[in-house]
């Protein structure tokens, strides 16, 4: 079965661009173009007023930098969640198995 997708047609930052999408995911796609788009402009917006007018590459490079980051530190946080979960289970687990040792 040949994979299928679709061309989604996405704005950012005023430009228009024609991005091929696997069939399915076309909203998460809409949704990751919305939040750059975001980001992209409020980087512009800043530089502007600022009066520092940067490249588009530039500011793209900043927003994607600054994604990056935020992916980071959500990445670390669920690592230290799952962490606190995994020591709560063997809690669980230890006072379960002492549990059952005194009902024998």
């Amino acid at each position: 079965m040949a994979n299928e997708s679709t061309t989604l047609n996405l704005n950012i930052l005023e430009r228009d661009y024609r991005i091929n999408c696997p069939a399915g995911a076309e909203p998460q796609l809409k949704a990751a173009a919305r939040l750059l788009d975001e980001k992209m402009t409020e980087i512009k917006n800043a530089s502007t007023a600022s009066g520092k007018v940067p490249g588009i590459d530039r500011i793209a490079v900043i927003a994607a930098l600054n994604i990056a980051h935020q992916l980071l530190e959500l990445q670390s946080d669920l690592q230290k969640q799952e962490q606190v979960v995994s020591q709560l289970n063997q809690l669980i687990e230890q006072a379960l198995n002492e549990t059952m040792q005194r009902e024998l």
